[in-house]
């Protein structure tokens, strides 16, 4: 029985020390998953992941928006990830879903209920508070992204030490890691996980 005990407990040290060495500013990016015109989805069929071909100027404009907020969140900047949030919040209820099909048009108004609630949360809290909603309202961007369609070169990219190691993707137009969980204390933390174009 003490044998059982002491290799849990060493392969949980072991686990410890590879997340902590992962994170290190000096960490190699693995080489990211290219993905072509398809993205994962945990809560949508596979025929649905397509994106459109078709691009829309107003979601283009609120992947920006997003982009914006993402770099005040890893510029530590509380007052413009809270303005940039309010303005995300403004530009995500003016969205026009009618040009997408009946069943993209019920996906995106779920989306953007749900993005609307946590960009407005983002435009009224601490920055604790925005980075926790910021996790999921990246989630929504991406499920956006999926249906929306986008002409940019996108990377998923990952930290597995935000939110005591539960972990937090987002998405970027850049390889680099900048990391809005945690700006200036770890930021290179995480890797790609894919890309989206």
């Amino acid at each position: 029985m003490k044998s059982v005990k002491r290799t849990m407990g060493t392969m949980a040290l072991a686990a410890i020390m590879i997340l902590t060495v992962s994170c290190k500013d000096g960490n190699k990016e693995e080489a990211p998953t290219p993905m072509s015109s398809e993205m994962h989805q945990e809560t949508m069929s596979g025929d649905e992941m397509a994106m459109n071909n078709g691009q829309d100027a107003k979601a283009e404009a609120i992947l920006h928006e997003y982009f914006n907020l993402k770099d005040a969140l890893v510029n530590d900047d509380n007052g413009k990830a809270k303005e940039l949030g309010n303005t995300l919040a403004k530009s995500l209820k003016a969205f026009d879903v009618s040009n997408y099909s009946d069943n993209e048009q019920s996906e995106l108004k779920d989306i953007i209920e749900d993005a609307t609630e946590h960009a407005e949360h983002i435009g009224e809290s601490d920055i604790k508070h925005q980075r926790e909603h910021f996790k999921t309202l990246s989630k929504d961007v991406t499920d956006m992204v999926a249906i929306t369609g986008t002409d940019k070169k996108l990377y998923e990219q990952f930290c597995p030490m935000y939110n005591k190691n539960e972990g937090g993707a987002w998405l970027s137009m850049n390889k680099e890691i900048r990391n809005p969980y945690f700006g200036a204390q770890m930021l290179k933390c995480g890797k790609v996980q894919r890309e989206i174009n």
